[in-house]
């Protein structure tokens, strides 16, 4: 049977609509780490057919969200201490970059998206009621234009979505750490350090202020994946263009 236009044009509706919800769910925990995704019990959940999900779970396989294995199907994908500190790494190269030449490039419209971003954030409740672990979406939103704001100004589109790539997956791990009731809270005045540095053109100082904010998120969330303790190397994250920086940390090791 052919497909017409209008079939497949709202099957691929579904299947953006069954992707987006589950990576919304993978994202802030409430599908965890290793999870088992059945597909005709995703389909009964959704109320929707076998290829909107098959449709949206390859999708998120491309994303590194979801994995498929001959054994078990499809599963969330699995967190470890060695992933966090490959993407903490790479945040802090990538976001050096979009930042340095956003502090060189961007021009009073860029100033004023992070200043306007930066007063947004620290006007939002970091969680709902009170309760750490409650997650605030309102927060979620303004904490990610934030950041984006700051790499926004450096003239590439490409390096903008990849810096924010890298903050949707560094965000699956924190939400682990929120879920646990783990928090810390400095990072309100970490963001305004790095406000402040930025819109000074300091370079390299709010470079240094943006690699240690995320460094500490890293070893937050250890607290959380890992068991058992082994001293690293933390990371060298100063990049290209600072002196490089090397820290020890206590790092739990993630025994799979």
């Amino acid at each position: 049977m052919i497909e017409s236009a209008e079939q497949g044009s709202s099957r691929r509706t579904l299947a953006s609509s069954m992707y987006e919800q589950l990576r919304d769910d993978i994202l802030v925990g409430a599908l965890g780490p290793e999870a088992k995704l059945n597909i005709r019990e995703l389909c009964e959940r959704f109320s929707v057919g076998l290829s909107p999900i098959r449709e949206a779970l390859s999708r998120l396989s491309a994303e590194r969200l979801v994995q498929q294995t001959d054994n078990r199907g499809f599963t969330v994908m699995p967190v470890s201490v060695a992933e966090l500190l490959d993407l903490t790494q790479a945040r802090c190269w990538l976001n050096e970059t979009g930042l340095r030449q956003s502090i060189q490039r961007g021009g009073a419209a860029w100033e004023e998206a992070v200043l306007l971003n930066f007063h947004r954030l620290s006007r939002t409740p970091r969680c709902s009621g009170g309760d750490p672990a409650e997650r605030s979406p309102a927060w979620e939103a303004a904490h990610r234009a934030f950041h984006r704001s700051l790499v926004e100004g450096c003239g590439s589109h490409w390096l903008v979505d990849l810096c924010e790539r890298l903050f949707e997956a560094a965000e699956r791990y924190r939400h682990l750490a929120r879920i646990a009731g783990v928090t810390r809270g400095s990072a309100e005045d970490e963001h305004k350090e790095i406000m402040q540095a930025a819109i000074d053109r300091k370079a390299d100082e709010a470079v240094n202020l943006l690699n240690m904010h995320f460094l500490r998120t890293a070893e937050l969330v250890q607290k959380v994946i890992g068991k058992g303790t082994h001293s690293y190397s933390l990371i060298d994250a100063s990049g290209p263009g600072a002196k490089p920086r090397r820290r020890r940390a206590d790092i739990s090791r993630n025994p799979n």
